[in-house]
C-alpha cells in the first residue's frame, strides 16, 4: 500500500510540472534493444537483468547469474554504452549493478565575442563574416553508476529499488568564469553530482499470464546548473503485459510458439501523457520478432527489431536488435543488446 501511495504521489508531482523544465535530459535515453524494440512498453514485460533499467521489480527473475550490455547510436552521432550484472541471493532477494555512460564527442567552442562581421563599414561593404570559432573544443560527458535490490514479496508480487548516483558535465570543468547579462563576469556551475532513485512493483495476477507492472524513475532533488534549478526527468510507468499464444495463454496454447501484447502508459514529469505499444513472436524460445509505437511523440514513432537466444548447455547467450523511427529530419536510432545467463 505504501508502495502504491508513492507512485500516486510521484504521478501528481509529474502531472504538476510544466513541459519542457527537467534536466539531464540523457537519462531518457533508454537501454537495452528488446525493450525499445517494444516500442518502450516494457515495466510489465521483461524478466532478468534488463528490467534493472525499466522496472528493478523484474530482478526477481533472475535464478544464478545474468549480464547485459547495450550499444545504442543516438542522434547527431552520439552514442550510449550501457552494462549492467545481477545474481540471485537465494532468500535474501536478487542484487544487480548498473552502468551508462553517454559519448557526445567533443565540440568547436564559438564565443559571441568572434561572431559577426569584421572590418564593417557600410550595408555595400560589410567586410568579412566570422562564424566565431575560437579554435577550441570541449567535451561534456555523462555517466550512471547504480545499484539495485528486489525482493519476491509473495508468489504473485515483487518489489524493488535502485539507487542511481548521475554524473553529468557540460563543460571540461566544473565551473566557468563568464559575463552574465548585465556584462559583470559570474562563476556559474557546469557539472552536476547527484543521487537519484527507482522504484519498481511487478504483479502476476494469477489469470493466465497476466502481469502488471509499474515504476517511478529518476526520483530525487532539483538539478542546479548555472543559477536555475529544474527537476530530473522523473517518469511514472504503468503497464500490462499477457501471453495471447503460449503456455496458459489468453487465446491458443502451444508449447512452440508465443505471442505476448504489451502496454504502458508513461507520464513524465516535463510533457503530457504518452502511451506505448508493443508486440513479440518468440518461436521455441530461439527467434524474436518485435514491433512497437511509441505514442504522442514529437518525433519517435515506430519501432522494431528481432533477437535470438543461444543455448550452450551452461550458458544461454542472447543477441537483440532494435530500430527507431525519429522523424524525417532526424536519424533513426539503433540498438543492439547481447546478454549472458549463466544456468
Amino acid at each position: 500500500m505504501a508502495f502504491v501511495l508513492l507512485c500516486a504521489c510521484a504521478f501528481q508531482t509529474a502531472k504538476a510540472q510544466k513541459v519542457g523544465t527537467s534536466s539531464l535530459q540523457f537519462l531518457k535515453v533508454m537501454p537495452t534493444a528488446r525493450a525499445t524494440a517494444l516500442g518502450e512498453a516494457y515495466v510489465a514485460f521483461g524478466s532478468g537483468i534488463d528490467g534493472i533499467f525499466w522496472n528493478p521489480a523484474m530482478l526477481t527473475g533472475i535464478t544464478g547469474h545474468e549480464a547485459t550490455s547495450t550499444y545504442t547510436q543516438w542522434l547527431f552521432d552520439t552514442k550510449q554504452y550501457a552494462l549492467a550484472y545481477g545474481l540471485s541471493l537465494g532468500s535474501l532477494g536478487r542484487a544487480g549493478i548498473q552502468f551508462q555512460v553517454t559519448d557526445i564527442g567533443s565540440i568547436n567552442e564559438t564565443s559571441v565575442e568572434n561572431l559577426g562581421y569584421t572590418d564593417y563599414q557600410n550595408n555595400s561593404n560589410p567586410g568579412s563574416f566570422h562564424d566565431g570559432l575560437t579554435g577550441r573544443t570541449f567535451t561534456p560527458n555523462s555517466w550512471v553508476l547504480g545499484l539495485s535490490y528486489a525482493q519476491q514479496m509473495t508468489d504473485h508480487f515483487s518489489m524493488g529499488l535502485t539507487a542511481k548516483y548521475v554524473s553529468e558535465s557540460l563543460w571540461d570543468g566544473s565551473t566557468i568564469t563568464a559575463p552574465d547579462i548585465y556584462g559583470n563576469l559570474q562563476t556559474f556551475n557546469t557539472s552536476v553530482k547527484m543521487v537519484l532513485f527507482d522504484f519498481g512493483m511487478l504483479y502476476n495476477t494469477g489469470y493466465r499470464t497476466l502481469r502488471i507492472g509499474t515504476s517511478v524513475q529518476n526520483f530525487g532533488a532539483q538539478v542546479r546548473f548555472a543559477q536555475e534549478a529544474y527537476p530530473a526527468p522523473m517518469v511514472f510507468r504503468l503497464g500490462l503485459a499477457v501471453d495471447v499464444i503460449g503456455k496458459n495463454a489468453l487465446l491458443s496454447e502451444s508449447s512452440n510458439n508465443c505471442m505476448t501484447l504489451t502496454t504502458d502508459i508513461i507520464q513524465p514529469n516535463d510533457y503530457d501523457q504518452q502511451l506505448h505499444f508493443g508486440a513479440e513472436y518468440m518461436f521455441a524460445n530461439l527467434f524474436a520478432l518485435r514491433v512497437g509505437y511509441k505514442w504522442n511523440y514529437d518525433a519517435d514513432g515506430l519501432t522494431f527489431g528481432g533477437g535470438a537466444n543461444f543455448d550452450l548447455d551452461l550458458i544461454v547467450i542472447s543477441a537483440d536488435y532494435s530500430y527507431g523511427s525519429m522523424s524525417q529530419y532526424l536519424t533513426n536510432v539503433h540498438r543492439i543488446s547481447l546478454g549472458v545467463k549463466f544456468k
